[in-house]
C-alpha cells in the first residue's frame, strides 16, 4: 500500500521536472530581437547661404529741401505732391506788389541820385566846388543802385524754383500762408529717387566679421566685391531689385559703438521712397560645407552632440562646433568628417555604444525641413 502511494508522488513530480526541463531548453533556444532600427545617412558636403538682417532706413539719393529766400505770402502752388518737375521749375509764387513799390522807390532814388552826379561834374571840372562833394554823390548813387539790386533780386525770389530733378514731397504751405527764410519747415522736399540709399549700421563684432568674408585688401576692394544685398520692406515682402554695399565709414562711432555703411538700390517704378523703413539681408555663402539637420543633434551640458554610425554599426557621439544656422541645418565647423555616417532621427532614444540597425537614408532627404502641418 505504502508502494502505491510513493509511486502516486514521484511519477507526476518527475513529469513535471520533466516539463520545466523542456521549457528552459526552449527559452534558451528562443532567438533574440534584432537591434533596433534607425535612419543612417552618408554626409555629403553641401552649399548654403544665411542671410543676416539689420534695419535700414531710407532715402532717395537727391533730397532737397526747397525755402523761401525773402518774406512774402504764397500767391499760387504750382505743382502737386509726388509730381515729377525738372530743376529750375517753377513751384510757388509770392506776392510781389509790395516788393514792387520798393523796387519803384529804388529805382526813383537810383534817378535823383545820378541827377546829383550830373550836376556836380562840371562844376568840380571848373574848380566851383570841391571833388570831395562829387564823390559823395557817386557813393550816394553807387547805394541807391544797391538798394535797387537787391529788391529786385527778392522780386526774382519772389518765383522758387526747383533745385534739382526729382519728385516732389509734401507741401507743407498752401496758398495764403505767410512764410519767410527763418522758417524751419521748408515749402518741400524735392527727390530724386530713381535711385534709393539705404542706411544700416553694424557692430564692432559683426563689421569685423564683414570685412573678413569680403575679397579684397582695401576697404573700397571689399565693398566693390560683396555681393548684392536684399531689401525686406516694413510688410515683410522682398524688393525686387538687389542692391549694392557702395560706402563705410569704417569708424567705430564712439556713442553707439557701431559702423554706418550705405546700400544703393534701383527704383524704376517709385515703389520706395523718402521714409521707408525696412531690413537690409546680406548673404553669407558657405561652399561645399559639412551641414547637418538640427533634428539629428542633441544638447548636453552645453555641447551640440550628433550619433555617428561605425562600421559594426556600433553609434558613438560626437561634440560638434557649430559655425551657423541655415533654417533647419546647422553648418559644422569641426567634429564631423565628410566620410561619416550620421543618425539623422530618432537620436533622443540612444545611447553612446548601442549597436543598431542602420536603415540607409538619401542625405537629401534626411536635411529637408519637416512641413509645419498646423500654425497658429
Amino acid at each position: 500500500m505504502k508502494k502505491r502511494t510513493i509511486s502516486r508522488i514521484i511519477i507526476p513530480m518527475a513529469a513535471f521536472l520533466v516539463i520545466v526541463s523542456c521549457g528552459s531548453k526552449q527559452e534558451q533556444q528562443a532567438p533574440q530581437a534584432p537591434p533596433a532600427p534607425f535612419p543612417v545617412a552618408q554626409l555629403q558636403p553641401k552649399t548654403v547661404t544665411s542671410y543676416a538682417e539689420y534695419p535700414t532706413t531710407i532715402e532717395g539719393i537727391v533730397n532737397s529741401d526747397v525755402r523761401a529766400k525773402t518774406s512774402g505770402y504764397i500767391q499760387k502752388v504750382l505743382v502737386d505732391e509726388g509730381q515729377k518737375v525738372r530743376k529750375g521749375q517753377v513751384l510757388f509764387r509770392l506776392e510781389t506788389q509790395s516788393l514792387s513799390q520798393d523796387a519803384s522807390a529804388a529805382k526813383a532814388r537810383i534817378n535823383v541820385a545820378q541827377v546829383e552826379v550830373n550836376k556836380l561834374i562840371p562844376l568840380v571840372e571848373k574848380n566851383i566846388i570841391s571833388e570831395v562833394q562829387l564823390e559823395t554823390a557817386k557813393a550816394n548813387l553807387a547805394q541807391a543802385k544797391a538798394n535797387y539790386s537787391s529788391v529786385s533780386a527778392n522780386i526774382g525770389y519772389a518765383t522758387i524754383k526747383s533745385p534739382v530733378d526729382g519728385y516732389v514731397g509734401a507741401i507743407n504751405f498752401r496758398e495764403g500762408a505767410l512764410i519767410s527764410p527763418s522758417d524751419p519747415t521748408p515749402l518741400t522736399t524735392v527727390s530724386d529717387i530713381s535711385k534709393v540709399y539705404a542706411f544700416f549700421s553694424l557692430n564692432e563684432t559683426q563689421y569685423l566679421d564683414f570685412l573678413e568674408k569680403a575679397e579684397g585688401k582695401t576697404l573700397n576692394e571689399k565693398l566693390a566685391n560683396y555681393p548684392e544685398v536684399s531689401l525686406i520692406l516694413a510688410n515683410g515682402s522682398t524688393y525686387s531689385e538687389k542692391g549694392k554695399i557702395q560706402t563705410s565709414t569704417g569708424q567705430i562711432n564712439p556713442s553707439t559703438g557701431t559702423v554706418s555703411l550705405r546700400a544703393i538700390f534701383n527704383n524704376p517704378n517709385r515703389l520706395i521712397t523718402n521714409g521707408n523703413s525696412g531690413k537690409i539681408q546680406i548673404p553669407n555663402t558657405f561652399e561645399n560645407a559639412i551641414v547637418v539637420p538640427q533634428q539629428a543633434t542633441y544638447e548636453q551640458q552645453g555641447n551640440v552632440m550628433i550619433f555617428k554610425v561605425g562600421e559594426d554599426n556600433k553609434v558613438s557621439t560626437s561634440i560638434i562646433k557649430i559655425k551657423s544656422t541655415v533654417d533647419n541645418l546647422y553648418v559644422v565647423e569641426s567634429g564631423l568628417d565628410p566620410k561619416d555616417k550620421i543618425v539623422t532621427t530618432g537620436v533622443g532614444k540612444l545611447k553612446n555604444g548601442v549597436v543598431i540597425t542602420p536603415q540607409e537614408t538619401s542625405f537629401d532627404d534626411a536635411i529637408k525641413p519637416i512641413a509645419t502641418l498646423f500654425k497658429n
